[in-house]
């Protein structure tokens, strides 16, 4: 069922259990290949958010190594609980992140501009740039290359094909946060019951990624519990209201999406801008 409405986002300014999921990450390179259990699964870069921001300059340049890992249209989901209806949002350049950049879930959504690094010989030429955001966690294990405390992207297929050449199958590579540019506005899915609403937000723009999120009813804040990805929960009593969301980035940009939801919202249904979207 797709309905839609349209939040007022405005920013103000600086102010558990995983479904388990079976990963496999595929490396070209025999060396390479591993298995690995990973909860949730399945995304893409998105365009601006309406009143996200335009998140951070880019960062300094460091360095890392990438592998990719699913099939030619790319892969969406894992550890970050984005679904196929993220797809269009996300597009097929996303990535895995090692344990030392997923920070326990909180770098989902985050973006990145990649390149081959030097001393390749599977560097497209030109070293060109490729950038993804942040979907799915990469376990250690195998060869070792996502044990901390390495930085290390195990990215979509199509996103390394970019860079580097299927044979290569593990390159060296530089990397930078950038700012995610979405676009339609934040969404949020609302799951669970009424003693128990889980929160699911996508399409954010800006740093992507979230520090903290609250929820407004009445005039009263209540702040959200992180559950794990793109997922916050609440036991507090949501249903027949409105509901208003504020949001605060990693960068400590702090965003509040008033009416999300409107006071008849359903469990199972995505809100964009007061507006139901799936």
């Amino acid at each position: 069922m797709v309905a839609l409405t349209h939040a007022n986002e405005h920013h103000v300014a600086n102010g558990q259990p995983h479904a388990k999921h079976d990963r496999a990450h595929s490396h070209s390179h025999p060396k390479h290949k591993h298995e690995h259990k990973n909860p949730h699964r399945n995304l893409r870069p998105a365009p601006k958010a309406e009143g996200s921001g335009h998140g951070p300059e880019p960062g300094q340049w460091k360095d890392a190594h990438a592998t990719f890992y699913g099939p030619p249209e790319g892969t969406l989901g894992g550890a970050c609980g984005y679904e196929d209806s993220d797809k269009k949002i996300y597009g097929p350049e996303t990535t895995a992140l090692s344990k030392a950049l997923f920070n326990d879930g909180m770098t989902c959504g985050a973006c990145f501009e990649i390149k081959c690094g030097e001393g390749s010989e599977w560097c497209k030429p030109g070293h060109p740039t490729v950038h993804v955001t942040a979907t799915d966690f990469c376990p250690g294990g195998g060869e070792g290359w996502c044990d901390s405390p390495k930085e290390h992207f195990d990215m979509s297929q199509p996103a390394f094909l970019k860079i580097a050449e299927y044979k290569g199958g593990i390159v060296p590579v530089k990397y930078r946060r950038v700012p995610c540019k979405r676009s339609g506005g934040i969404r949020f899915k609302i799951t669970g019951n009424p003693y128990f609403n889980m929160i699911g937000i996508t399409n954010m723009g800006g740093t992507g990624d979230i520090a903290k999120v609250e929820v407004k009813v009445g005039v009263q804040w209540t702040a959200l519990k992180h559950n794990y990805g793109d997922r916050w929960d609440t036991n507090a009593d949501l249903v027949g209201k409105k509901l208003t969301f504020r949001i605060t980035t990693s960068d400590g940009k702090t965003m509040i999406t008033e009416q999300a939801a409107p006071h008849d919202w359903r469990f199972g249904q995505t809100y964009q801008g007061s507006r139901v979207v799936a």
